[in-house]
Order: structure tokens, then sequence, then C-alpha cells
């Protein structure tokens, strides 16, 4: 016997279905993942950001933003230091190379946005953004 959805589990599904297919496309095509690119595009922003407040700003747990940033660091896109006067803060920026990355980044998010919604029409893709951000407020407000 076959089960039916309803139209609201058929559109979780979908939903469920693009964000699996979208990291790993985004991934692809960009060279680097949606946290990292968020990341970076927060400290893009910004001149220096204490990491606890860009954590807060891309919304990822404590140990994954230090995971992402010191891979960073490592490749040489970011730095980060200590407040002296207090030992528990720790500041995060670019470096001149990072800045330079993402705008590259940027250019391939464009790129991939533009596919992603290839043969939207405005009007569809003003009614999709109003769609989706009144299902996030649901989502919040839940």
């Amino acid at each position: 016997m076959r089960c039916s959805l309803s139209n609201q589990e058929q559109i979780l599904r979908l939903l469920n279905g693009l964000n699996n297919q979208i990291s790993p496309k985004f991934e692809r095509c960009t060279g680097i993942s949606a946290s990292r690119y968020e990341l970076l595009h927060q400290l893009y922003e910004t001149e220096e950001i204490n990491q606890s407040t860009l954590q807060k700003a891309v919304n990822i747990d404590s140990g994954a933003i230090t995971r992402h940033l010191k891979l960073l660091e490592a490749n040489g896109m970011v730095t980060r230091r200590r407040n002296p006067s207090d030992n528990r803060v720790i500041f995060v920026r670019l470096t001149e190379e990072g800045r330079k990355q993402i705008v590259g980044y940027k250019k391939e998010k464009i790129s991939f946005v533009n596919q992603m919604l290839h043969d939207f029409n405005p009007e569809e893709l003003e009614s999709l953004s109003d769609m989706l951000n009144r299902m996030q407020n649901n989502i919040i407000e839940y």
C-alpha cells in the first residue's frame, strides 16, 4: 500500500532535498563550504570582530567556529588575537589574502545562485523570497 504525502509534507521533503543538494554543489562550485563562506563574508564586512559575536552572526556552535577559524588561519585567510585586557576574548580579522579570496568566492556564489534560479522571472523570485522569509519567521516563532 502506498502512503500519500500531504502538500505540507511534500514541501518539507522538497526543502530537505534542496538543502541536501545545495550544500555539496555550492562547495564544488565555489571551492568552500557555505559555513566558511558565511564566516568570511561576515569578516569581509568588518575590520575586526569578537569571535563570539561572529559565532552568533553566523549561527553556529562554538566548537564549529573554532574549527573553521583554525583551518582558515592555517590557510592564511584570517588572523586571531587575544584581547590583552581579557585573555578570554578573541578578535578575528581577514588577512589581505582572505580579502582577495572572498572576492573570488563571491563571484562563484553569484554564478551558482544564477544557475540555481535560472528561468525564474522577477515576480516568481519576489514571491519565492517572500514565502521563504515567512517560513523562516514562522520557524523562529515556533
